[in-house]
């Protein structure tokens, strides 16, 4: 049986790839997962009452882009978090960020560009879909470095303008994972004015952004209107995964131009996966509710704090601005993540699951990732072990 050429290249996914560098040994003591990021902090208490009073609409499919009063909701926080008032037919309900970073590249990027194979930008570390949907659209992916060097996003402006000329997409997550930078107001408006010369779209993954240490990170929306920016060209993707500890829930939302939204929208009537009406109950609830947002922001702020004491005075650590990961140095980053499986039962993942070779050097090599999703006090002894197998 043949299988198709364009998937041949991809590599396993980063955690069926930890499993078969980790699973054939034994912990050296009682694991403690480390690993994806998953929230563990409690969910809002409104979720299971809204679940038993819907749960008769699991019966009947769900409205295709998302339930009106669900749509209002979103519109709702956008307006407060960035100020910007959106219509509805700017919006459309996701069935998680991920199927949205997918498919809006398969329905608004175009196969050719000035007659050649398109190219999308990547950051380099990045989020693995990002790289399946150039390839599904048909496009080459461009692995941009996103180092200490250049603050940890990608230098898009310093490409060459034959490049940038083929670019149908640029991908960017602020707060980034994995390293945690924020992509400030200054970057987003150079990024704006690149996409408006070189004629193409941004795809903003911003489903970190209530997760954040001393500010809240700009966002896209928000950069784009004060420039007068074309709405066309802009494309924002929030999630409840995170926001509101709601992983399974798997509930998000795409904001763009009315005209960009309705060719996403297409193609979600004719292949799409929408949300079933119960969830999207509990997401109109979780988006209208900034209580349980605030609460969860106060445990992440201890954890920053808790992890900025284990690793004061380590050469090369830095703390986040935003997101729950930390982006540690390391000589190798497999060689440190089964050293520490091994001898401490901590499991990380190494950075070179979440970046690519590119022209010549994998950025992510030298670093581990390392999620604090656990509580406050599983995560520190986590650290503890890890700093003491690996930094002394």
């Amino acid at each position: 049986m043949a299988f198709p050429e364009r998937f041949s290249n991809l590599p396993d996914y980063a955690f069926p790839r930890l499993r078969k560098l980790l699973d054939s040994h034994a912990p050296g003591a009682d694991p403690i997962a480390m690993t994806i990021g998953e929230p563990r902090h409690p969910m809002p208490d409104f979720v299971a009452p809204i679940l038993a009073a819907s749960i008769g609409e699991f019966g009947v499919y769900p409205p295709n882009d998302g339930a009106p009063d669900l749509l209002d909701a979103i519109a709702g926080w956008i307006a407060r978090r960035y100020g910007v008032t959106l219509a509805q037919d700017r919006l459309m309900v996701l069935n998680g960020t991920r199927e949205g970073l997918f498919n809006a590249a398969i329905a608004i990027a175009p196969e050719l560009k000035a007659g050649k194979k398109p190219f999308f930008l990547l950051p380099n570390p990045f989020y693995q879909v990002y790289t399946v949907a150039a390839v599904t659209s048909g496009a080459e992916p461009i692995y941009v470095p996103a180092t200490a060097a250049t603050g940890h996003l990608p230098d898009y402006a310093s490409l060459p303008a034959e490049i940038l000329d083929r670019t149908t997409v640029a991908y960017l997550c602020s707060p980034a994972n994995p390293q945690g930078a924020v992509a400030p107001r200054a970057y987003w408006a150079e990024l704006l004015a690149l996409a408006e010369k070189h004629d193409f779209v941004i795809f903003a993954d911003e489903c970190y952004s209530e997760i954040w240490r001393s500010a809240p990170p700009p966002g896209i929306l928000e950069v784009a209107a004060e420039m007068g920016a074309d709405p066309e060209r802009v494309f924002s993707f929030h999630s409840l995964s995170k926001r509101s500890n709601l992983p399974g829930l798997r509930s998000g939302f795409v904001a763009g131009g009315a005209k960009a939204i309705a060719q996403i929208r297409k193609l979600r009537a004719f292949a799409g996966a929408p949300v079933p009406l119960p969830l999207q109950r509990v997401s109109q609830a979780a988006w209208r509710d900034e209580a349980h947002v605030l609460a969860n922001q106060a445990l992440y702020r201890e954890k920053f704090s808790a992890a900025e004491q284990i690793f004061a005075g380590l050469q090369g650590f830095h703390m986040p601005e935003g997101g729950f990961f930390l982006w540690l140095p390391v000589e190798d980053g497999e060689g440190a993540a089964l050293k520490l499986w091994r001898e401490t039962g901590v499991r990380v993942l190494p950075g070179a699951y979440l970046s690519r070779d590119a022209m010549g050097v994998n950025p992510g090599a030298g670093y581990i990732r390392v999620a604090l999703v656990a509580p406050k006090e599983e995560m520190q002894q986590g650290l503890i072990r890890l700093r003491d197998c690996l930094y002394r």
